[in-house]
């Protein structure tokens, strides 16, 4: 049967995990995980409880950790254990930034208070990501009361670049629960007003400055970004959508129509012939793109702007004198004489380093044109390096010589060092600057995603509107002889993704399956596309 669940269930595993709040909780489903076990992965989050020096608290201590993510995360397994580690890592660092308020639930950025948050420690930077992350939590209750406090409960929504429609309705994507998204049109129909009136200049052009965009010291600097105006672009899509949701016709088609003339002025104006890459044009009147290329030229792929025939840009990521590092890629191309490293200045600059930011919005951009656009320029193995070199890239040696799982802010490409860390905790003769957020401010920082790459890049798992489960893993045919995703509520359904190359690993069969609350739904011999109708 459909998952439907008494409120009083899930109110119970919140209270296991110290949680209570008044918003709706995820409905139960049926059966549960088919094919993995959750204690098989317990061992991870004992290692990571282990090693963590546990410095500032949020609403699930490390303590209550494992029976909250054990009765909320969806499992995954593969051969390739450093990244199944790291998958599991990044539950476990996710769930230390909900925060319990006097107003509902938020989801921060740092743990530590900063002097440049807003209310409860709110920054909405990367606010968006954290919706993407989240969205596959089975306890709802938490996103929705985080996404109301953005706009009801004192956030700050505009302090940064912010895709808010978009993130809502990609969160509605997984969660098949439109009533929320409903009930806030308007307040995202007046966000986005609000943007067209601080932001948008008489070309129709989105302006913003690169500290903004939470990318500050950048090459290109400040400007007509690709960032902001994919955001917007992607927002209006997201809105047309809703208020089809909501029987408003009219203001749909409004939103279509915004939506088109930024996608337009996108590819006319932010497309740099001669440099074949989104780059960013200065407000100043004449002024020319600036010829620099940044990673931030693949954000109009993250939501899917482009029209075909721009998809020559992608060959710079693979390329060493392009993006292609060790540790990366790089926020800007190697090439250029102003690319730098710098150990001096501002401790967090885009000009160079790797942010785990970037890296996770260009390798969702790169799913989308490997789901979405006939192309030879990437390839699935492109995406599979990329998010290993990521995976790997998220560990700390430290002064004893252990190496742990680690997630941090900027990193030095080419030796895996996390550049503010080394830089910040030698200030204020070692105690760490509180003024700048204080000891170990970067250390579980939530800025990025990763378990939604594995899940709807990897995995595959591509979420939709209707009552069809699609998925297209990203694997490369002949790279591992299984994986599963498991426990993945969607829709009211328990999912289960299985590849199983000889069928010996899981007994289920071979090749690709899907199942909806342990029932087979879907198969086929080999990786590739597959859909199915969901049971009702």
């Amino acid at each position: 049967m459909a998952a439907g669940l008494s409120r009083g269930l899930s109110v119970g595993i919140a209270a296991l995990c110290g949680i209570t709040s008044d918003a709706p909780l995820a409905r139960a489903r049926q059966p549960g995980p088919a094919v993995l076990g959750a204690n098989a992965f317990r061992h991870y989050f004992d290692r990571f409880n282990a090693d963590d020096q546990e410095l500032y608290g949020g609403a699930i201590d490390n303590a209550a950790s494992w029976a909250f993510l054990r009765a909320n995360m969806p499992l995954f397994e593969c051969p390739d254990k450093m990244l199944e580690e790291i998958y599991y890592f990044r539950w476990w660092t996710y769930r230390k930034h909900i925060k319990r308020t006097p107003d509902g639930f938020i989801v921060t950025e740092f743990l530590p208070d900063v002097d440049w948050a807003g209310r409860f420690n709110s920054i909405n930077c990367a606010a968006a990501l954290h919706f993407y992350e989240g969205r596959w939590l089975h306890d709802r209750g938490i996103l929705d009361d985080y996404a109301r406090f953005w706009f009801r409960g004192g956030g700050s929504a505009r302090s940064y670049s912010f895709w808010a429609a978009d993130s809502y309705w990609n969160r509605y994507l997984v969660t098949g629960d439109a009533a929320l998204i409903r009930d806030l049109l308007p307040d995202l129909v007046a966000n986005y007003a609000a943007w067209e009136r601080t932001h948008r200049d008489p070309n129709g052009l989105y302006w913003q400055t690169d500290d903004r965009d939470g990318m500050e010291g950048s090459i290109g600097g400040s400007g007509y970004r690709p960032t902001l105006n994919t955001y917007q672009y992607g927002d209006a899509v997201a809105i047309a959508q809703i208020a089809g949701l909501a029987r408003r016709p009219d203001l749909a088609a409004e939103y279509r129509a915004k939506a088109a003339a930024i996608k337009g002025l996108v590819q006319r104006r932010l497309w740099n012939k001669e440099a074949g890459f989104f780059t960013t044009l200065p407000r100043a009147a004449g002024a020319p793109l600036a010829s620099v290329r940044e990673l931030i030229g693949y954000t109009p792929w993250y939501l899917n702007l482009p029209d075909p025939g721009y998809e020559a840009a992608w060959a710079q990521l693979m390329d060493p004198k392009g993006f292609f590092a060790p540790y990366g890629p790089t926020t800007a191309e190697q090439r250029h004489p102003r690319f730098a490293l710098a150990y001096s200045g501002h401790e967090c600059v885009w000009d160079g380093p790797s942010w785990p930011y970037s890296t996770s919005i260009t390798l969702t951009a790169m799913a989308n044109l490997l789901n979405r656009y006939q192309q030879n320029v990437a390839s699935r193995e492109d995406y599979f390096r990329i998010l290993g070199i990521y995976a790997r890239s998220q560990h700390l040696k430290h002064d004893d010589g252990k190496v742990t799982p680690w997630i941090d802010e900027d990193l030095n490409p080419y030796t895996g060092d996390w550049i503010a860390r080394t830089r910040l905790k030698s200030w204020k003769n070692g105690t760490w600057d509180p003024g700048k957020g204080g000891v170990e401010r970067g250390k579980d920082y939530n800025h990025s995603t990763f378990c939604d790459l594995v899940i709807s890049g990897l995995a595959g798992l591509r979420p939709r509107a209707d009552e069809v489960v699609e998925v297209n893993p990203l694997l490369p045919e002949g790279t591992w002889d299984y994986f599963c995703l498991d426990n993945v509520l969607y829709h009211g359904r328990c999912l289960t993704i299985v590849y199983d190359k000889t069928g010996g690993r899981y007994g289920i069969g071979s090749g690709l399956r899907i199942l909806a609350d342990g029932a087979l739904v879907a198969r086929s011999a080999a990786l590739g596309r597959l859909s199915a109708k969901l049971p009702p």
